[in-house]
């Protein structure tokens, strides 16, 4: 596994119950600003294999970056279970 996967793995591994982090802030993080789609390529094929906290990161914008309805619609009730506010 490539360094930057790890460090990308373990920075979402860590983001604490009731916080979000941007694609982008953990590209930067793990060393590589401006890496932001790659974050999103780790994150969707390693979600389930290291049992990554998916639903703590959103995008640049403060939004759900998800499109399909199910994921979507999962990742908001766990960000608001963990007590984070949704606002439309």
């Amino acid at each position: 596994m490539e360094r930057f996967t790890e460090e990308v793995i373990e920075i979402i591994q860590h983001i604490p119950h009731g916080k979000v982090m941007t694609y982008g802030q953990i590209g930067e993080l793990a060393g590589s600003p401006r890496s932001a789609r790659q974050v999103v390529r780790i994150l969707h094929s390693s979600s389930k294999k290291y049992n990554l906290p998916w639903h703590r990161v959103i995008n640049a914008k403060g939004e759900i970056g998800l499109k399909q309805e199910g994921p979507a619609t999962e990742q908001i009730f766990l960000l608001k279970v963990e007590g984070i506010e949704i606002t439309d």
